[in-house]
């Protein structure tokens, strides 16, 4: 495992979100260090997906701050104490710092893997195509797809799409990596090859913040495990003292039904 620092990448301050009524997230906070593999489970609507989107500012908070590399996300303070959201354009140069995987591939089903993957770094980034394309092909020879350079989405399969994403989110050359449940929509041969990428991206110091159900990657990868309950963080700790001795009544609870 890389060496982890005690520069702090992600920290997220006492977070509320609210869909109408409905209080989402009660007051979560979490600080992730430069190099750290952070996993957060827990059961289906605890907040997991919510909290990791909070991050990088695809959905807004009602309270709380998120500062990544040391600066606010997103938002600054009114003299009141409320929070006004930035500008677009700036989040849009913030997220940046952020790759973000998701469920669903989202790739560009016109483009082939090469092309979605110099898509950002050019337009965005100002990169010259030149490099772009060495980059991108450097990247899918890193999730080991240097033979699919070519094909479209549709001619892949879903572990397949899933790797060129990651590709595609490294091509910005982020702070830190989300992962929302990443093999969650995969057939089940294709789980691990993801799986792999990610564990190989650990190992080469990537910060990252995972959302899965793969209670063994979480076991053999994550330097913490953070487990969310109702929209509350109840426990955090490292792997072996999660899974062997948990010490919330309600990690027990959830551990019993998953493992």
């Amino acid at each position: 495992m890389a060496r982890m620092s005690e520069e702090l990448v992600i920290e997220a301050l006492d977070i509320h979100k609210s869909f109408g009524d409905l209080e989402i997230l009660k007051g979560i906070s979490l600080q992730v260090k430069r190099g750290e593999v952070v996993v957060l489970i827990g059961a289906s609507g605890s907040g997991k997906t919510t909290f990791i989107r909070c991050i990088n500012l695809l959905e807004e908070i009602q309270s709380g701050q998120i500062r990544v590399g040391g600066r606010p996300m997103g938002y600054r303070t009114r003299a009141d104490g409320s929070l006004a959201r930035d500008s677009e354009r700036n989040i849009a140069r913030q997220r940046r710092d952020i790759g973000m995987v998701f469920q669903r591939f989202n790739l560009f089903p016109h483009m082939t893997a090469l092309e979605n993957i110099i898509e950002a770094p050019i337009q965005v980034l100002g990169v010259s195509r030149t490099a772009a394309l060495e980059q991108a092909r450097a990247l899918l020879k890193r999730v080991g797809l240097a033979e699919k350079a070519d094909h479209y989405p549709s001619m892949l399969s879903g572990g397949q799409q899933q790797r060129v994403a990651i590709a595609r989110a490294l091509a910005m050359k982020p702070q830190a990596m989300l992962f929302d449940e990443p093999t969650s929509a995969l057939d089940p041969e294709t789980v691990g090859e993801v799986l792999q990428v990610m564990k190989e991206l650990a190992e080469e110091g990537m910060t990252m913040v995972v959302v899965t159900h793969e209670m063994g990657f979480a076991r053999e990868v994550a330097d913490r495990v953070v487990v969310l309950d109702q929209g509350e963080l109840i426990e955090q700790g490292p792997p072996e003292q999660i899974f062997s001795q948990p010490r919330h009544a309600r990690t027990r609870a959830f551990l019993s039904r998953v493992l």
